[in-house]
């Protein structure tokens, strides 16, 4: 028998035109309809679980094959509990996980045609579900499901990894109490990730559910300065760290205090989370002026730049390295290329120069060349040429990394920490301390969200297990 040749090509997803969407906040891809989703999803040849590559690349281990048989069916409600099985979070993890990366990177489907698009597949079950009050039935069956205990757990931090181990405790009836530090729920997925790339209402819908299922949320809670986890001990039973990275990593270059000069963290924090783009209807403004240069070229680089371009300047990222070299997930270099946003590689900032009003006015670079050689990261390695070059700015953006901050480890006496400041775990994910586990950005460095949900599924359950050998 020869190969349907309508399983060879991945069916499109729409999306906003780029001449439309820079002028605009609004989510940039529109998802599948049933039709459309159907249609990508008889493409999938079904892999048996136990070969699936797709299952193995997922952090989180959705059984994928299952699920996309299911809307290939048209039974949206069983591959939503399918997925709910590994992942409460899906509306989220189909719009941002690196699925090329991670469960379409060995797609057999691959090796005669498109992979499956698996991550577009996801999300799709979400929204459908979510719109058609399906998502609604299941919802309601798993709470009517849950026998309560009387253990109680705290967790620090309310980004993916505390957000899938607060959905999975409450599931197994646990008393889950979520201390953030900041004043809205959803942490990077809310101050970092743009409305054009998650929708913030969609992290506000999945915050409802775990209230449904009965997680309780303090919010305005600096652990180790309002409350410690010495202090938390003595009321929870466990603990669960996943406080993510939240310090950014600066450039120590001259000039980096000049006004305009700001870190990523900083600039997606007024514009996501604080509405900068609303002003004056939300007081927080952020200046851009004509000419932004953003340096870096990872996910949050790409944000920075993308957002930016709709505040509406002339937008350039600059990164010491190569082209091939580049962390930004494809999508987001095709989408912020069809946006217009310039790319300058191979420039390594030496100095920002400012004005007689201490404002930053320039970027002077030093030109780059790219090696044979690799590092530890399979990056090819650079050098500098002694060229240099300036580039106009009215705004710089560091976004080059972020860091976990110290404060919990600085006031949790025994804490382990390694020299990069993350905290040690064992392979449970428990800390030094008895009763303390972590994951996420907070043991890792800064990573991604599927796999700071993977750590927070893994602590849940090694958490479960904990308390229940304790009782």
């Amino acid at each position: 028998m020869g190969i349907d040749p309508k399983k060879l090509k991945r069916i499109p997803t729409p999306e906003q035109a780029p001449e439309e969407r820079i002028h605009n906040f609004l989510e940039v891809n529109y998802g599948y309809d049933l039709e459309s989703a159907q249609q990508e999803a008889f493409r999938c040849v079904k892999c048996p679980e136990e070969y699936a590559p797709c299952i193995k690349g997922c952090p989180v281990h959705i059984k994928i094959p299952l699920f996309i048989k299911q809307v290939e069916e048209g039974n949206i409600k069983e591959a939503l509990r399918i997925i709910w099985m590994n992942n409460t979070l899906p509306a989220i993890t189909g719009r941002v996980c690196p699925q090329e990366d991670q469960c379409e990177k060995d797609c057999v489907m691959g090796k005669i045609g498109d992979k499956i698009n698996i991550g577009k597949l996801e999300r799709f079950v979400a929204d459908y579900a979510r719109k058609t009050g399906i998502e609604e039935e299941l919802l309601e069956e798993m709470i009517q499901s849950i026998e309560k205990k009387d253990q109680k757990v705290a967790i620090i931090g309310s980004g993916p990894a505390g957000l899938t181990a607060a959905s999975e405790l409450a599931k197994r009836g646990y008393q889950v109490t979520v201390f953030e530090a900041l004043h809205e729920v959803g942490g990077v997925l809310v101050y970092g990730i743009p409305e054009f790339r998650l929708p913030n209402e969609l992290v506000e819908h999945e915050v409802e559910k775990l209230k449904r299922l009965g997680v309780e949320f303090k919010l305005n809670y600096v652990v180790g300065r309002t409350v410690t986890i010495p202090e938390l001990m003595e009321e929870y039973d466990a603990v669960f760290i996943a406080s993510g990275a939240g310090t950014p990593r600066l450039l120590n270059i001259p000039g980096v205090n000049l006004g305009g000069v700001y870190t990523a963290n900083e600039f997606l924090t007024r514009v996501n989370l604080m509405k900068a783009y609303k002003f004056p209807e939300y007081d927080t403004p952020v200046h851009v002026g004509k000419k932004v240069v953003i340096i870096g070229a990872g996910n949050t680089a790409m944000d920075a730049a993308r957002t930016a371009k709709r505040l509406g300047a002339d937008v350039y990222i600059t990164y010491r390295r190569g082209e091939e070299d580049i962390s930004a997930r494809e999508e987001e270099v095709h989408h912020a290329r069809e946006e217009g946003i310039n790319f300058k590689l191979l420039l390594n900032p030496v100095e920002f120069i400012g004005d007689e009003n201490g404002r930053v006015v320039k970027v002077k670079f030093e030109k780059m060349e790219t090696l044979e050689e690799r590092d530890s990261r399979g990056k090819r390695k650079i050098r500098g040429t002694g060229e240099y070059v300036e580039l106009e700015a009215d705004t710089v953006v560091i976004a080059i990394g972020k860091t976990a901050g110290k404060i919990i480890f600085q006031t949790t006496p025994g804490l382990e920490v390694d020299k990069r400041g993350t905290i040690v775990v064992d392979e449970n994910l428990m800390t030094s301390i008895p009763g303390v586990f972590a994951g996420g950005d907070a043991i890792r460095g800064e990573a991604t969200v599927i796999l700071a949900m993977g750590d927070g599924r893994k602590a849940a359950l090694a958490i479960d297990e904990y308390l229940q050998n304790k009782q």
